[in-house]
């Protein structure tokens, strides 16, 4: 039983990173709204003072829960009667392992941004903290929190395609496409120090992967990587081509791109088995298409004929009105205010919930260490270690 045992009502939240000019801050902020499990009450939105207090004061933060310093906000916040029992952490790469540790030491769940760390040794020294603490760890890959990414999982789990053979994942954008150094969100996901050796592959490519093995649920045995840093001067890369061998046989291509001129967020996953396949493209996140061997192609839709409970248990609406990128963010955070609420007392979260969690940050990790790895020696197969 948690310290926190006798709290009720919407988990008091509190924020590291995405202040003013932040853009992913404030989708945290969104998605952890829609569903009313979470109250935003603290925060170090930024590490520069006069920058964190405007951010703080413009969410309606009280000045004395507004920090330049996360670490001094985990002590503080842990020391009230009605502190934060959660922290998203919203921050560049780099310093997700320090602020994450800084409030599991005090018994405070952590909600953070993907990837899990810009570091192996980051990753390491984070999950040992996870380990030892009496608090939950999340990982938000969104896109996991589709309801329809929870059908195709089902499907796979069934066996709906038989024995899996192919895995095709690619995830295409074009606003890196030129050297944006006057834009921060630019700035800091091109410079090796802040993203780690991981550009495109780091940014996007762990949302690809991820929602690969999600979905098919194979591990990767090895992997051969092409690398390419396309901009001049780019000192981490923005477009990855990487073949993937699975344990058990399959095999896989995964391509992420942030100089792809005409994408915009074209993340698409196919997965083809003996006895049928399924595609799934983000843009049109609603629909699933499912082709049993020697049959017509076929559309399921969310909260349409053929829905499936994994799917209709995280949507809000009926079919036909989209449901989209906020909505999967926000079934993330309504799975970890499950678990957390069910964490207060010892109890079981309810049938069903579950999240992207240490694990999956480490794969993530690991994944672009190995593509480093492997461009560096001419696209030689290497494993995830």
């Amino acid at each position: 039983m948690s310290r926190y045992s006798d709290r009720t009502g919407p988990i008091k939240l509190g924020m590291v990173g995405g202040g003013q000019g932040a853009f992913i801050g404030g989708v945290h902020r969104i998605a952890s709204r829609i569903d009313g499990h979470y109250q935003l009450v603290a925060g170090a939105l930024s590490s520069t003072p006069e920058k964190a207090q405007a951010s703080g004061r413009e969410l309606g933060l009280a000045d004395d829960r507004i920090y330049s310093d996360f670490e001094e906000m985990a002590r503080t916040e842990a020391a009230r009667d009605d502190g934060i029992e959660a922290v998203a952490i919203v921050t560049p790469n780099h310093m997700h392992a320090a602020a994450a540790t800084a409030f599991l030491r005090v018994g405070i769940h952590v909600i953070c941004d993907k990837p899990l760390t810009a570091t192996m040794d980051d990753a390491n020294a984070l999950a040992a903290e996870v380990e030892k603490a009496d608090a939950l760890f999340v990982l938000t890959h969104n896109y996991t929190g589709y309801p329809m990414i929870r059908q195709a999982r089902e499907m796979v789990a069934n066996g709906d395609l038989g024995k899996l053979r192919v895995v095709q994942v690619e995830y295409p954008q074009d606003w890196l496409a030129e050297d944006m150094p006057d834009v921060k969100q630019a700035q800091w996901r091109t410079d090796p120090e802040r993203s780690g050796a991981g550009g495109a592959t780091g940014d996007i490519g762990t949302h690809a992967i991820h929602l690969a093995r999600y979905v098919t649920g194979l591990e990767i045995d090895r992997l051969a990587a092409d690398l390419d840093a396309f901009v001049p001067g780019r000192k981490v890369d923005d477009n990855a081509h990487v073949l993937l061998r699975y344990s058990g046989g399959a095999k896989g291509m995964l391509w992420c791109s942030q100089v792809a001129v005409g994408h915009e967020n074209a993340l698409r996953l196919r997965v083809f088995g003996e006895k049928g396949g399924l595609e799934w493209y983000q843009e049109e996140p609603n629909r699933l298409w499912h082709t049993p061997f020697g049959e017509p192609k076929r559309l399921l839709t969310r909260n349409g004929a053929g829905a499936s409970e994994a799917s209709t248990r995280v949507s809000r609406i009926p079919g036909g009105h989209p449901e989209g990128y906020l909505e999967g963010f926000a079934n993330i955070y309504t799975e970890a205010a499950h678990a957390i609420t069910a964490h207060r007392t010892g109890a079981t979260p309810p049938a069903g919930v579950h999240f992207p969690g240490i694990d999956d940050g480490m794969f993530g990790v690991r994944f672009v260490a190995a593509c480093v790895t492997s461009s560096k020696d001419d696209a030689a197969w290497v494993g995830l270690g």
